[in-house]
Order: C-alpha cells, then sequence, then structure tokens
C-alpha cells in the first residue's frame, strides 16, 4: 500500500520539483547556486510520514471501492504530486522553525543555517554577517517551498472539485500551522502565560494538522472516498499528531540526541513551553521552574536541574498519561471506522510508532 515504488516516486518529484526552481535561477552567481543546494540537502532525509500516509489512504481507499472505480487518480501520479506537497510544507517548516529557535542543527547535521554561515565564514566573511546570512536564506527557502507546495496541490491532475478540496485543506493546514507557531513564540517570550490546555491546543494546530490529520485526509479526497471515511480519518489523524507531537516535546527534553539527532536541551534553553513546562508551572515546583529558565544562559547542570524538576512536579508523568490516552483514542477510533482492513492495520502501526518512546 505504501511500498518502496511509491516513495520513489515522491523522490523523484521532490527532486524534479527543486531542480526546475533551481535552473529558473542558474545564471544567478555562486550565492544563489549555494543556496539551492543548500535548500536541497534541507529536503533530504526524514522519515517521509507525511507522504506515506496520504498514499496509504488513497490506496487503501480507492483499492478497496473494487474493479470500475473511476473517481480519484486512476494511474496515482496526482497522488504523488500532492503527497510530495506535504513533504515540501514539512520542509519550509522546519527551516523557519530553526531560524525561529536559533537552532544550527537538524537530523544530526548542520541545518542550512549553519552550512551556509560555516562555507561563508570559511570563505572570509564575518562571524556575524555570515550567520545573518544563513538566517535569511533560511526564511527565503522556507518561502520559496510553501509556495512549491501549494503549486503541486494547484496543479495536480484532478478535477475541479477535488483540487479546490485539496487547496482548502492546505489553506487551512497552513493558517493553523502558523496559528500554532505563533502562539508558542508568544508562550515562549512570556506574551501569554499559557495553561495546559492552552499548550496542547497549540501543540494541536502546529503539527497534528499537517503532520497527520491532512495528509490522511487529503488521500481520501484523491480517492473519491465517501464523507464518512475522511471523518474517521480526521479523527485518528488529530490524535496520532497529537500524540507524535507530545513524544517529540519529551524526546526533545528526555530523549537520546544520538538516537534522534535532536538537541535535548534547546526547548528548555530557549524557554519553550511544552506541555511538561506548562504542566510543571501550575504545581509546587513553578517558582523552582521559573527561576532556572530564566537564566540568561543556563548550562549542562541547570538543564539536568529543570529535567529534575520536570520529573518531581509529576510533568512527565502526567505527559505519557496524554500520550496513552490519545494513542488508546486513535486505536478506538481506528476499531470503529469502515476503512478498510489493511488500511487500519497500517494506521494502527503508524500511531503505536507515534506514541512508542524511542523512534
Amino acid at each position: 500500500m505504501t511500498g518502496s515504488v511509491d516513495l520513489a516516486a515522491v523522490e523523484a518529484h521532490l527532486d524534479g520539483a527543486l531542480a526546475e526552481r533551481a535552473a529558473l535561477t542558474s545564471d544567478g552567481g555562486a550565492a544563489v547556486g549555494s543556496w539551492w543546494r543548500a535548500v536541497r540537502e534541507a529536503c533530504r532525509g526524514g522519515k517521509r510520514v507525511r507522504p506515506a500516509l496520504v498514499l496509504a489512504a488513497f490506496h487503501g481507499l480507492r483499492d478497496d471501492a473494487g474493479p470500475g472505480h473511476e473517481e480519484g487518480d486512476p494511474d496515482g501520479g496526482a497522488a504523488v504530486q500532492v503527497a510530495a506537497a506535504f513533504e515540501l510544507l514539512h520542509a519550509a517548516f522546519l527551516l523557519h522553525d530553526d531560524v525561529i529557535d536559533g537552532d544550527l542543527v537538524r537530523r544530526g547535521r548542520p541545518n542550512l543555517i549553519a552550512e551556509l554561515a560555516e562555507a561563508a565564514h570559511t570563505d572570509g566573511v564575518g562571524s556575524s554577517p555570515a550567520h545573518e546570512w544563513g538566517t535569511a536564506a533560511a526564511v527565503l527557502a522556507g518561502d520559496v517551498l510553501i509556495h512549491a507546495a501549494l503549486h503541486a496541490v494547484a496543479t495536480a491532475d484532478v478535477p475541479a472539485e477535488p483540487r479546490r478540496e485539496l487547496l482548502e485543506l492546505v489553506d487551512r493546514c497552513l493558517v493553523r500551522t502558523v496559528a500554532g507557531e505563533v502562539a508558542d513564540v508568544a508562550y515562549a517570550a512570556r506574551v501569554e502565560v499559557p495553561r495546559l490546555p492552552d499548550v496542547l491546543r497549540m501543540t494541536s494546530w502546529k503539527t497534528a494538522a499537517y503532520s497527520c490529520e491532512a495528509p490522511l485526509v487529503a488521500g481520501a479526497i484523491l480517492a473519491g472516498a465517501a464523507p464518512g471515511a475522511r471523518a474517521a480519518l480526521a479523527d485518528v489523524g488529530r490524535a496520532v499528531g497529537a500524540a507524535y507531537q507530545l513524544r517529540d516535546d519529551v524526546l526533545g527534553t528526555f530523549g537520546d540526541e544520538l538516537v534522534t539527532g535532536k538537541s535535548t536541551s534547546s526547548d528548555l534553553r530557549g524557554g519553550k513551553v511544552t506541555a511538561l513546562v506548562a504542566y510543571a508551572r501550575h504545581t509546587d515546583h513553578a517558582a523552582e521552574l521559573d527561576a532556572l529558565l530564566a537564566l540568561p544562559a543556563p548550562g549542562a547542570a541547570e538543564i539536568e536541574a529543570m529535567r529534575t524538576v520536570l520529573v518531581r512536579s509529576g510533568a512527565l508523568d502526567l505527559v505519557e498519561q496524554l500520550i496513552d490516552d490519545l494513542l488508546r483514542s486513535a486505536l478506538e477510533a481506528l476499531a470503529g471506522a469502515e476503512l478498510p482492513p489493511e488500511l487500519r492495520e497500517y494506521l494502527g502501526s503508524v500511531a503505536r510508532t507515534a506514541a512508542a518512546p524511542q523512534r
């Protein structure tokens, strides 16, 4: 259902989309050329979860319709294009996240900011302007990739009504993801002091919408699935996406950097208000945690002290329970949904992986 041929086709589409855009500025000089190479590198790697979900829903629901079903995308080409669009969105959001969070590592290697800044510095550019160049380049790369994603959906070879539904779906994703990011930054800056439900809503908007819910619904739209199947997939996607982000927050604080390829100190050092922090701030440990988070440059000892507070306050246990509850909700929604058995089994596996203590 989500075999290597499908994902290989997604990779080919991504490569082609980026190559076509780079060719438009082939005479742009060395800086533009190095920028495009870094953009293509930023799109490399990752688990390709979002494209896989689009294709799983598309193939599972289309194949279940049986012979003679003529709606949707007969040869799967449009589904591959839309699947690639969600990966382009993901890459764009990661680039913008790295700018906002001040991160220089992504997937265990220097991100676009670090790559371009280091190259410029090696060529004799000062450290500060080199970093400014890398940061601006990441913002602009994210902008280009968002537009590329929208273009992919708008030009997919599907009838007008499914295309309209897909565009509205992606538009809602963009709005909610950006609003979730705005809230995330506001919470970290203490512009607003959230409670746990606020952070859970932010988490759902920022990640669940475009990571799980929308890809599954997009695949259902492409397959010409009935409203009931679309609604069931949306329910499953919301629960799985929220569990995935909560697990990501836990791994971003308590994980193994060698396994995750992600810093386990940047969230705490940057004052990021995860569900862990939001809960702990409304316990007897709030003053201790806030004092640590307020430090201008916390070192390894202070970061470890923050982790200790999150454990002693019960925040870690609470978030682990929330993840278990979301996993249970996803599996219950799958059990009650009228979906093909193979698709149900696949999504159950995705849900368990999203909630797993290690990935």
